[in-house]
């Protein structure tokens, strides 16, 4: 081949990478921008507490690589069969939630209203403040000062927002706006032993929530936050910060972030045929341990 035409040839093959490269460039997905801190709420408590105070329950903070392992353990099991784990490990009755918690929706082709999570906490309490009425700015006020979501800045991955709003009337805590947006920072699902609305469209968009009633009242003159990931009261159940939560269409139960790997274990055996099929399915083909 004379000179002339191998190097056009590698000068063509050579334009040719380069625009693959660019093409590449061009298409590969954007990263994901972090996260705007938003100004603290005016209403927000003194970070250090004073010696009037007590606090006899510590937070415990958990690697996001821990959370998955501990996750990926409780991935083919139930509700069902985590209580009966549970009663194996020496913790019956503990962690069940009250059965007037449930699911919104359930879907028995996928089962997508199922969720297993890593507890972030919640609570609202009822207000002592009232107003004769409230415009836009004043709801705005609110929003942002009194009955805000300050927990979104601690969701992630693999997370389950737990919201303690017992007792707090007709306040709606949970509608179709919000609950996207937590579900865009990794919560798995929603559960509330207080209000939520917009429920035609939760249930339209698939967001897995489990609820005590229907509120159609908005937060501002009904509720306030009063703190986000300490023990909050779900049902008659106690939830940590850090807690294993799962829910299904049995309900809502707690397992203890210190037993989480026992009780997986001891659950394993009370899978069903569905479950132990899926299982199956997903390592491969390789049959699962029997059942005792």
């Amino acid at each position: 081949m004379p000179c002339s035409q191998a190097l056009l040839r590698i000068l063509t093959l050579t334009a040719a990478f380069d625009l693959c490269a660019a093409a590449q460039q061009q298409t590969a997905p954007p990263k994901p921008r972090p996260r705007t801190p938003r100004p603290p709420p005016s209403q927000l408590a003194p970070q250090t507490v004073p010696d009037q105070v007590k606090l006899f329950i510590p937070y415990r903070e958990y690697t996001q690589a821990d959370n998955d392992r501990i996750l990926e353990l409780y991935r083919f099991l139930r509700v069902a069969d985590v209580s009966d784990g549970m009663d194996v490990v020496g913790l019956t009755d503990v962690g069940l939630v009250d059965p007037e918690i449930k699911a919104l929706w359930r879907n028995t082709d996928n089962f997508a209203h199922r969720a297993v999570g890593i507890a972030v906490t919640a609570r609202y309490v009822p207000t002592n403040k009232r107003l004769h009425t409230i415009d836009q700015a004043e709801i705005g006020r609110w929003y942002s000062n009194i009955t805000t979501e300050t927990f979104m800045d601690v969701l992630h991955p693999g997370s389950i927002l737990v919201i303690d709003a017992t007792e707090d009337g007709e306040s709606r805590s949970i509608g179709s706006s919000n609950i996207l947006a937590w579900q865009k920072l990794g919560m798995r699902a929603v559960i509330t032993s207080g209000g939520l609305a917009d429920s035609d469209e939760i249930i339209h968009n698939k967001v897995p929530a489990y609820y005590k009633r229907l509120a159609r009242g908005i937060r501002p003159g009904r509720n306030e936050l009063e703190s986000v990931n300490r023990p909050v009261n779900l049902g008659g159940a106690l939830v940590r910060p850090g807690d294993v939560v799962m829910a299904d269409g049995d309900g809502v139960v707690v397992v203890p972030r210190e037993h989480a790997e026992a009780v997986a274990a001891a659950s394993l055996q009370f899978l069903d045929n569905v479950g132990l099929e899926r299982m199956k399915k997903a390592q491969g083909g390789s049959k699962p341990a029997p059942k005792p």
